[in-house]
């Protein structure tokens, strides 16, 4: 080898000798993509969820969540069940119960509301001022109330189906009879009569006269409980993150993507749903408060159960315990009152 080659090429060995070894740009890990169905047009009452995506939680949680707009059409517990989606929203106990009564495998992960945002209002009047003192009146409800809430309702307080009268989601009737008592979201309804209306309505919250459901389920499908747990833990992890913000840091980023998919929503109508899920402790309230958002327990799950069991609507073979999980819940995860004894 000619003297000038050698030198020059153990010059290049030294140089790459002395230099620091570059490390390969690693690649960026791969966002697990999950769909989640939401149980009506996007709201307030979503909030948490879009909080989570706006604002890139669920991305830090590894996942690429598409959320999708649920409505009159759409049967959530039906695409949980059939395994469409990877999570979705449940209204009420009924739902997760009924997929395990039809052999489904799906269950309840978290409950976001702690308590049922379910609602009887009147006007302004002397005559009632509990839900006791709404017997043998007529009641406006809907037809799919008559199999729910009803009929604890009827065994707590003795309300009769003689009262029903049928709802329609219009308020023209309420707002013509000052006698009417109708059901109704805390979160919607009350509003719309106070504003549109111009009457300030009396407004009885169910879950505060004892009402023991839970709301705002997220359901997951039961293959994925048991073979993707981490996947279900980060979507639980960055939803209840997802709340906390909403509730008590910037609702904007949330308020910005509900209003593009539903333009029907307002930011008069979705703060003061904000207002009310805050003051009457919707999220952070009951268990929750201890035990962090989503929390769940056997307690509350076997109350309800055994109510409705009572009432023949399941029967008495039916396991409640299929119905959900506490797995992924109950961490003091942005708990108000963390420092309080972790109820048994």
């Amino acid at each position: 080898m000619p003297v000038i080659s050698r030198r020059a090429t153990l010059i290049a060995l030294a140089t790459a000798l002395a230099s620091p070894a570059v490390a390969a740009t690693p690649k960026p890990a791969t966002l697990v993509k999950v769909t989640f169905v939401t149980d009506w047009k996007a709201q307030a009452e979503h909030g948490g969820f879009y909080q989570a995506v706006a604002t890139g939680l669920y991305k830090k949680a590894g996942l690429d969540v598409t959320i999708k707009q649920g409505g009159p059409a759409v049967n959530t517990p039906q695409l949980i069940a059939a395994g469409a989606v990877d999570f979705a929203m449940g209204s009420n106990h009924f739902q997760p119960l009924n997929i395990v009564a039809a052999g489904g495998d799906a269950m309840a992960v978290a409950a976001i509301f702690q308590k049922d945002p379910q609602v009887l209002i009147t006007h302004p009047r002397d005559d009632i001022k509990t839900l006791a003192d709404m017997k043998g009146k007529p009641i406006m409800i809907s037809d799919a109330t008559i199999s729910t809430w009803w009929i604890w309702a009827k065994a707590r307080y003795g309300f009769d189906d003689k009262q029903i009268r049928k709802y329609t989601f219009n308020l023209a009737p309420f707002l013509v009879d000052k006698n009417a008592i109708q059901q109704g979201y805390v979160t919607s309804e009350p509003y719309t009569i106070e504003t549109q209306g111009k009457i300030k309505p009396k407004v009885f919250l169910l879950a505060d006269a004892g009402y023991p459901g839970y709301s705002n389920l997220i359901l997951a499908r039961g293959k994925d409980v048991r073979e993707r747990p981490k996947i279900v833990q980060a979507f639980v992890n960055a939803s209840i993150d997802g709340w906390n913000t909403f509730l008590n840091g910037d609702a904007k980023p949330a308020v910005a993507l509900i209003k593009r998919d539903n333009p029907e929503m307002t930011d008069d109508i979705i703060a003061q749903a904000i207002t009310q899920m805050k003051t009457r402790g919707m999220v952070q309230g009951a268990d929750a408060a201890v035990l962090g958002i989503g929390a769940m327990t056997a307690a509350r799950w076997n109350t309800f159960f055994d109510l409705m069991k009572a009432n023949k609507v399941y029967d008495d073979k039916l396991d409640v315990t299929k119905a959900y999980t506490t797995q992924f819940v109950n961490k003091r995860r942005a708990a108000t009152n963390p420092q309080i004894t972790k109820p048994r």
